[in-house]
């Protein structure tokens, strides 16, 4: 298998990014995705950054507030959060989740 194209998603390192929140991180690059698992009732308090930030639910239901409005996503629903938006969110239900950051996240690189 020719690994500069294909790769084996167990040989990522599991980190802990936030108090319950387990990512799998890979960067490109320009972008950072992140695969995450949460169990019901963490959140990540409120927060802004300089990367864009895609959010996606594949798994669950995970409320997500982004300029002090909330909304509770699940697998028909994704987020678009421009830079330098404050925004947070907490676990309603146990949840898989995708957030992608442009450009790359390097504090997330150096986990």
């Amino acid at each position: 298998m020719n690994t500069t194209y294909f790769h084996q998603f167990d040989a990522i390192v599991t980190k802990e990014i936030a108090p319950g929140f387990f990512s799998k991180l890979i960067h490109t690059a320009n972008n950072t995705i992140n695969f995450i698992e949460v169990k019901a009732g963490n959140s990540v308090p409120d927060h802004e950054h300089i990367h864009e930030q895609m959010s996606f639910v594949l798994e669950g239901q995970f409320q997500l507030t982004i300029a002090g409005e909330a909304q509770i996503l699940d697998a028909s629903m994704f987020a678009i959060i421009p830079p330098n938006v404050r925004h947070s969110g907490v676990a309603i239900t146990d949840c898989r989740l995708i957030d992608v950051f442009s450009p790359v996240r390097e504090d997330y690189r150096n986990l």
